[in-house]
């Protein structure tokens, strides 16, 4: 199983502190049946932006690491990159990174709003050869208060990763019921835990998985895992219709 979104590299943003919180970060993940996956660093971010460079670097120290002590995981660059008029530009001079060297590039939005221009820029994006990927759109306050506003920008070209953690109750039961809404109205397309550490923001990968397993999601499982793997793969991902809205954006 691939993991597309986690913060790991160690010392950098608000992810691991050392190089030994990294590996037993990687060590949990392959516990929990991971067998690839995409460093995605903050990049624009307030409080942190993870050069392009530093990703480089340190990604490549951490495979020189896992080889060292046999941890049977495959390594991927790329980033979380917070929304910014300029990331087009950003990213045709290789100043940011995009999700394993693919098309596609893990947006993350403000936690409370959509800012206007948001499917302007996901437009540009699109036609510059970037496919946009909504990370963890359930925890996005406008989102949640209006559920539409997801669809406007999925029915315009963007795809969205659900977290592990808000499936598995992590971020309490509210989030986690908004979660399994926006799948079942076919709003999600991919699959991330945006883990941070193995305490307060751990995987939660395999948990999630088996949440949807319970309520009885199977398909979609398989269409999260296998959406993932065609990221890897540089292929297009598998998309469902979205469910039309009912008033209030309330998800039947």
């Amino acid at each position: 199983m691939i993991d597309i979104h986690t913060h790991i590299l160690h010392g950098v943003d608000d992810g691991p502190r050392t190089e030994e919180e990294s590996l037993q970060m990687l060590k949990r993940a392959v516990k929990e049946g991971i067998t690839e996956i995409i460093s995605t660093s903050h990049a624009l971010k307030p409080q942190f932006h993870v050069d392009y460079a530093t990703v480089v670097k340190k990604l490549d120290n951490l495979r020189e690491l896992i080889e060292h002590h046999d941890i049977p995981i495959t390594l991927h660059t790329g980033q979380e990159v917070r929304l910014n008029n300029h990331i087009g530009n950003l990213l045709n001079d290789n100043q940011l990174h995009v999700l394993a060297n693919s098309k596609y590039v893990l947006i993350e939005l403000p936690s409370n709003i959509i800012p206007s221009y948001t499917n302007d820029l996901m437009t540009k994006l699109l036609i510059a050869g970037y496919t946009p990927i909504i990370a963890h759109p359930e925890r996005n306050r406008a989102i949640a208060e209006n559920p539409s506003r997801l669809e406007v920008l999925i029915r315009n070209g963007a795809f969205a990763q659900i977290t592990a953690g808000s499936l598995s109750g992590h971020f309490g039961r509210k989030t986690q019921k908004f979660s399994l809404e926006l799948i079942r109205a076919n709003y999600v397309h991919t699959y991330g835990s945006d883990v941070h550490n193995l305490t307060t923001r751990p995987f939660h990968f395999e948990k999630g998985l088996r949440y949807l397993e319970k309520k009885k999601e199977l398909d979609i499982v398989d269409i999260l895992l296998e959406n993932n793997r065609r990221i890897i793969d540089n292929q297009p991902l598998i998309l469902l219709e979205p469910v039309e809205l009912k008033r209030r954006g309330i998800l039947k």
